[in-house]
């Protein structure tokens, strides 16, 4: 070899990365005409001897000029590492030993390399440095030499690179991008990051270090990544605290060590937000936090709790200008002593950094946003506070838009709170015990429980569709009408096909909606169960419109879910008709009417414990007991619709409190009805003037059944908390309510029996047909319930 000076420097692909004066001479080509070329190229033919492929270092290699003359040049290659970092063409003579890398390695790495590159010997011992690698270390060239590459680098800790190394001594395999922490030249500094490679020498033991500057880019590294994590995780949830969660979740760890989240307490609650500044007294609730670590001595208050903001702090003031802040935490900071407990977490948890933002929208405060870092060279700067900035901006608007969720939710439940009947109260016949498990979007669910004419009692179930205030404004609309179906005393398959075609104009109407309105693409659904218990025949009549059939229980523990023909959902153009079912009830039984979205069985394949039945095989106890068993063995329930349960034990109605008789179709049987009620009122201790009016209105439908009906004709009379008086006849005229004039004879029995009642109907049947009557008992004569 002629010298140390390669003719070229090429790299693990053989293209040119440097170009010699030497080779300029023997090629005539000038540094812009070989760098970036591959070198076959540059030489204008393959280096090779006699046909054989020249090893790296082995010898002598013949080389061509530009016009594929052999020129009277021997060349020797060799590693300045191992291939994937650079090769030096080397100008050789015979007799002349191989260059020494370390000088090479040095000298091909001139000034101008940005790289900080760095030869090692086996004990890690810095052999050679450029002005790269002195520039990155703050250190100057013969202060390195000779010392270990952890002295001259300062990495933290420097176990790790060291291990690095040595691992690539042992093994002769490279490494790449590995990052590296360098202590900062001075206490004041901001930490500092490398991306480092090493390669193994391969005719000398030892390594080449390459390092590269990547403090910034680690560091936008992870702005983005904490962006994009905000981005793609907060807001999933409309709650207010669930989307505090979410937001400490996305930056611990990663871009801070420590975050904590305090939200306006009556954000929580859905109300709207105070303008800024914020107000002193106004509370802040502690909805989220998160470390890296234990938790316990590092928070300063408990998840949960709601006090104001001490003042004056860099909290204050962010919730007075709505600017982040980034501020050191040293032990001598003033404002630390105005919030003691804070100040004792913060030393606590050792953190060293603190940045707050605002979680404002639109001069709205709805919380504060604190991040903490315990590293005191890993600093804020202004990039990692427009981060917070926008970040805090993302989240503002998730909170908002939970927060309205909230409050519409909120106006939605207490509007179904007031629509839902209290609870129900118990009839002679039957008692009730409900169950209500609100869901975060319910409102829509509905259950309801009356008094019919004759000791009966009506029971519904129901869900409208969808949720939130329109559901529950249907919801309303719908128990109204049912209501008023009922007062007409039809038949459970009659009543539905009545409330469908109500649904149905419902839905007409929904549809008619400008089109910009929401509601206008929500489709009105709603399944609905309605029962009619009859203790006086001790059955229950049932139909239902594409809702679960109630569950049976009788004493003895057999628990049965009837089998009743299940019509269409209410709202359906053209579904079928609906039909009833006729179920036996013992004194005794229970009927459980639930929500769609009650839970039923548990198990994979619908056969694992169901805890309504579990909780309905016994019986022998208060009903409020059965409910609070059931509510008990569901567990936390979770869903978008609420849990609705309605229990209901049925009684034997007294005997002495109820009456037939069958009458003959002759005039007299009038006369002989208003015998059999005088002497029964007389025994129930009637007063005398409902006594009067009962008789009136019991000869006057024994007379019109008489006249107008069919026989056989039937009186039948029950005391309760009314009197009901029933007239039936197998005709099937319908009788009318007429206003008489004054020389007419007749016409005039309905409406006399309007008058002396409190309410009336008329109920069909397959054998005829039933006209009945109400009338109020005074207090002290009513039959006390049980």
């Amino acid at each position: 070899m002629t010298g140390a000076t390669p003719l070229m420097v090429v790299d693990g692909a053989g293209v040119v990365v440097r170009w010699s004066r030497r080779a300029r001479e023997i090629w005539l080509r000038s540094d812009a005409e070989a760098v970036g070329r591959t070198a076959l190229t540059v030489v204008a033919n393959r280096a090779r001897d006699d046909g054989d492929d020249a090893e790296p270092g082995s010898g002598p290699v013949g080389i061509h000029d530009v016009d594929g003359n052999p020129l009277d040049l021997r060349v020797q290659i060799v590693p300045l590492s191992d291939g994937a970092v650079a090769w030096g063409v080397f100008e050789a003579e015979d007799g002349v030993s191989r260059v020494d890398t370390r000088t090479a390695m040095v000298d091909v790495l001139g000034p101008d390399t940005r790289e900080a590159f760095f030869v090692l010997d086996s004990e890690l011992r810095v052999l050679s440095v450029n002005a790269a690698a002195c520039a990155l270390c703050g250190i100057a060239p013969d202060e390195a030499l000779g010392r270990p590459v952890t002295d001259v680098c300062r990495p933290s800790p420097h176990q790790d690179l060291e291990g690095v190394l040595r691992g690539v001594l042992a093994s002769g395999t490279s490494v790449t991008d590995h990052v590296v922490r360098l202590d900062p030249p001075n206490p004041s500094s901001p930490e500092r990051r490398a991306k480092l490679s090493a390669v193994p020498l391969r005719y000398a033991r030892g390594v080449v270090v390459s390092m590269t500057e990547a403090t910034e880019p680690l560091r936008t590294r992870r702005r983005l990544a904490a962006l994009g994590s905000v981005r793609e995780r907060v807001g999933r949830s409309l709650d207010v605290v669930t989307t505090c969660q979410e937001l400490v979740d996305a930056l611990v760890p990663g871009f801070a060590d420590i975050a904590v989240v305090d939200v306006v307490d009556a954000v929580v609650r859905g109300e709207d937000p105070p303008l800024s500044p914020l107000g002193r007294d106004i509370p802040l609730r502690r909805a989220a936090f998160r470390i890296e670590g234990p938790a316990d001595r590092a928070q300063a208050h408990p998840l949960g709790d709601v006090r104001a903001v001490p003042s004056p702090t860099p909290y204050s003031q962010v919730l007075s200008d709505l600017r982040p802040r980034a501020v050191a935490l040293e032990s001598g900071t003033p404002w630390l002593d105005v919030d003691p407990e804070r100040a004792r977490a913060i030393r606590a948890s050792g953190a060293r950094l603190l940045l707050t933002a605002p979680l404002a929208l639109r001069g709205a405060v709805l919380g504060l946003l604190s991040l903490y870092r315990t590293e005191p060279h890993d600093a804020f700067d202004e990039n990692d506070l427009a981060v917070a900035e926008e970040l805090a901006a993302h989240t503002a608007l998730s909170l908002d838009n939970a927060r309205r969720y909230t409050h519409e939710h909120t106006i939605a439940a207490a509007l179904q709170r007031h629509l839902l009947p209290p609870e129900p109260p118990s009839q002679t016949a039957m008692e009730f015990a409900q169950l209500h498990v609100p869901a975060d979007a319910g409102a829509g669910t509905w259950y309801d429980a009356f008094g019919l004419p004759g000791a009966r009692t009506a029971l519904a179930i129901g869900e409208v569709s969808g949720s939130g205030i329109d559901a529950a404004t249907a919801m309303g609309r719908l128990r109204t009408v049912i209501h008023s179906l009922a007062a007409l005393d039809l038949e459970p398959d009659e009543l539905l096909a009545r409330l469908n075609d109500a649904v149905v104009r419902l839905a007409d109407e929904r549809a008619a909606l400008p089109p910009g309105d929401p509601l206008r693409r929500q489709p009105l659904r709603a399944g609905c169960v309605y029962v009619v218990h009859d203790p006086l025949h001790a059955v229950c009549v049932m139909a239902s419109a594409g809702h679960p059939a109630p569950v049976v229980a009788h004493p003895g523990g057999v628990v049965h879910v009837p089998e009743i023909p299940t019509g269409p959902l209410l709202g359906n153009h053209d579904g079928p008709p609906f039909a009833t079912a006729t179920v036996p009830v013992r004194d005794g039984s229970v009927l459980a009417l639930r929500s769609t979205s009650f839970p039923g069985s548990q198990g994979p394949d619908g056969d694992g414990p169901d805890p309504l039945r579990e909780a309905l095989t016994r019986l022998d106890r208060p009903l409020n007991e059965v409910r609070d068993d059931v509510l008990y063995r569901l567990g936390h329930t979770s869903g978008r619709h609420d849990v609705l349960l309605l229990l209901a034990r049925t009684r034997a109605f007294p005997p002495d409190q109820v009456a037939t008789w069958s009458l003959d179709s002759v005039p007299a049987a009038a006369s002989a009805a208003r015998h059999h009620a005088r002497d029964l009122l007389a025994k129930w201790h009637v007063d005398e003037e409902v006594a009067f009016a009962t008789e009136l209105i019991v000869s006057e439908l024994v007379t019109n059944a008489v006249r107008y009906g069919a026989p056989p004709i039937r009186l039948r009379l029950v005391k309760d908390s009314t009197i009901t008086c029933e007239v039936s006849d197998t005709g099937g005229a319908a009788p009318r309510l007429r206003h008489a004039r004054t020389v007419d004879e007749g016409g005039r029995g309905l409406f006399i029996c309007a008058q002396m009642s409190h309410n009336w109907g008329i109920r069909y049947t397959a054998q005829g047909k039933t006209i009945w009557t109400e009338q109020t008992l005074p207090q002290n004569t009513r039959r006390p319930r049980p």
